[in-house]
């Protein structure tokens, strides 16, 4: 067996190395793996195709589609939005809240995801509170990590460790089996981060933009000083009349472009309709246009129907861009709009969305934008639902797309359904925590239900799925085979104990932690658990030990990715952004990957005894 064992070893090496230059791409090794494995002759090319139908692999798959359907549906988002709420200025707030609440989404969904999520909005905040971006992004990608160590799905090492157990014909962890590590690795990270915090971003960091924002948009055509949002007082005479009978427009020259509806994470911005009754409390976001230049005394209409006007500012449309969105379309020359103002057009009526602003060639124009002839070149700014603008950025012959804002990326198609999304997600959680039916059962049901309640179609699941992490991890698994058919695992168990002669079981468990941190610095976390568990439950069994302990610290350390921006996706999507360097990452990385190992090697032994 020493020579396939020499020839499975040198894949390996040959795997490390290509995985720490990213060259070629990780999914593209572990392809090759599966290719060359057979070639040793340990393993059948069936054998190295075995992952595709890990049960295991079909979860994960599905945890991206129920992330994603998260995403879509605006729960990741609205959390985000309750944090900005709460945490207002204050920086230790921000950094507290931003970690529990990351780490408790992290839980359930991709942590890569949740901190794509999560970056333009630390940025928003960072902005509008003047702290340094650097400050935030640290903490929010520690605590996306440290999520992985809170439930059994929260990350793939996870699932391969449960994998490697039932696979050796041991029970595997249950749902929670990781929460009570989890916890209090995730205070001690707050609490750290809150005194490491100083070390981080001695300076503001702007993110650029990678086009205009909607804020520029409204500067650039002076919608802050024409628009106009008025409250309706409980007693006003617009209460329950529908925006067709009051006929606003015609009548008076305002146009209602929008209406706020309820408060906090109930707030909903709704796009007028004819049949759109008014209610009170409601806010509608006003453009006064009126024709042929005629005044309008806007306080009186205010005074006559019980109003209250509120601030608004570039910041508020901004703020607002997760329910309703801007585009600037342009009339081509084919254009039956061409010669008809936006009324006589129907517009809105057509198109879904309000006309708030025009230019023609560069200059915005001044006066009433909805009265006003429509010609060819003429730029329009158009503000309505999401959908409407990609539903209209098919068009060609009448209007042609011109540009979205950057917030555009951050949309959300599907906010109202959101209440369906978190119930199908608690339903999941249910039956896994009560083991009704199997987990991957229960996630495949989760997506057919999700699906079924339109919260995500089915180009969106496809799209959903990081098909890179499963190639990857269907690629290492035959590695734990082949070296175990080879005996590699049996040395690497064997060097281990040695290396701990004669010590304390703590002993062990601190060095298996700290063996397979080193090793998630030059491979991914999923790869490095692939190859540690197994190792994990050979030195427990030469011990004469529980294999618990021993598979939970692997676990654990593969999720202590803090050391290097290379560790995890996590830290290289934050890199950037945060302006961070390797060293950053070593500084603060370093000390809490050893406080983990403390953690572990105290918590570990007393919650599941050798």
């Amino acid at each position: 067996m020493m020579p396939q064992l020499y020839l499975v070893l040198t894949l390996l090496v040959a795997a490390v190395i290509m995985f720490a230059m990213n060259k070629p791409r990780m999914d593209v090794v572990a392809v090759i793996l599966m290719v060359a494995l057979p070639m040793t002759g340990v393993i059948s090319m069936s054998e190295a195709l075995m992952g595709l139908s890990d049960p295991n692999i079909v979860l994960i798959a599905a945890l991206f589609v129920i992330g994603e359907a998260l995403v879509r549906t605006g729960v990741a988002q609205r959390l985000g939005d309750w944090l900005t709420a709460r945490a207002g200025t204050s920086e230790a707030k921000l950094i507290v809240l931003l970690m529990v609440i990351v780490a408790g989404i992290g839980s359930f969904m991709s942590s890569t995801g949740v901190v794509a999520i999560f970056i333009p909005i630390v940025l928003r905040i960072s902005r509008n509170a003047r702290i340094p971006a650097g400050r935030l992004l640290m903490p929010l990608s520690m605590a996306a990590l440290i999520s992985g160590m809170l439930t059994l799905v929260a990350t793939a090492p996870n699932l391969v460790v449960h994998a490697e157990l039932t696979r050796q014909g041991y029970e595997g962890f249950g749902f929670f089996a990781f929460t009570p590590f989890g916890l209090p690795i995730l205070a001690l990270a707050v609490v750290y981060m809150l005194m490491a915090r100083r070390y981080l971003a001695p300076g503001p960091v702007q993110a650029p933009l990678a086009r205009a924002g909607i804020a520029d948009w409204v500067s650039e055509y002076d919608l802050a000083g024409r628009e106009h949002r008025l409250l309706l007082r409980p007693n006003s005479g617009l209460i329950g009349k529908r925006l067709d009978a009051l006929d606003l427009r015609a009548s008076t020259g305002i146009n209602i472009v929008a209406i706020e509806r309820g408060t906090g994470l109930r707030r909903r911005l709704l796009h007028p309709q004819a049949a759109s009754v008014l209610e009170a409390e409601d806010i509608l976001l006003i453009d006064l246009q009126t024709e042929g230049g005629q005044a309008f005394d806007i306080d009186a209409f205010i005074r006559n129907h019980d109003l209250i006007v509120l601030p608004l500012s570039g910041q508020w449309f901004t703020d607002t861009a997760q329910d309703i969105g801007m585009a600037q379309m342009i009339v081509p020359p084919t254009s039956r709009l061409i010669g008809r103002t936006v009324t006589q057009a129907r517009f809105r009526t057509i198109y879904d969305l309000s006309v708030i602003g025009m230019k023609q060639g560069s200059d915005p124009v001044a006066k009433s934008v909805i009265h006003q002839p429509i010609s060819a070149g003429d730029t329009l700014l158009t503000f309505g639902p999401w959908r409407a603008i990609r539903k209209l950025s098919a068009e060609r012959r009448d209007l042609v797309l011109l540009d979205l804002p950057s917030e555009a990326e951050e949309s959300v198609p599907g906010r109202h359904r959101a209440p369906f999304a978190a119930g199908i997600l608690s339903l999941v959680i249910v039956l896994m925590v009560w083991g009704v039916v199997p987990n991957v059962q229960a996630a495949l049901l989760g997506c057919l239900l999700l699906g079924l309640f339109r919260c995500i179609d089915m180009e969106a699941a496809y799209r959903s799925i990081h098909w890179q992490s499963l190639i990857l991890i269907v690629g290492m698994l035959p590695f734990s085979l082949a070296l175990q058919r080879t005996g590699g695992v049996d040395l690497a168990a064997e060097a281990l104990l040695a290396a701990t002669d004669g010590a304390a079981p703590r002993l062990v468990l601190a060095t298996l932690f700290a063996v397979t941190a080193v090793l998630g610095l030059f491979i991914s976390n999923t790869a490095t658990a692939v190859l540690m568990a197994p190792v994990a439950l050979a030195v427990a069994s030469a011990l004469g030990a529980s294999p618990y302990p021993f598979a939970m610290t692997v676990a654990l350390a593969a999720s202590a990715a803090f050391m290097t921006p290379v560790s995890s996706p996590v830290n290289t999507l934050v890199a950037g952004p945060g302006n961070y360097s390797f060293t950053d990452f070593l500084r603060i990385g370093v000390p809490f990957a050893v406080i983990c190992l403390i953690a572990t090697v105290i918590m570990v032994p007393v919650i599941l005894p050798f």
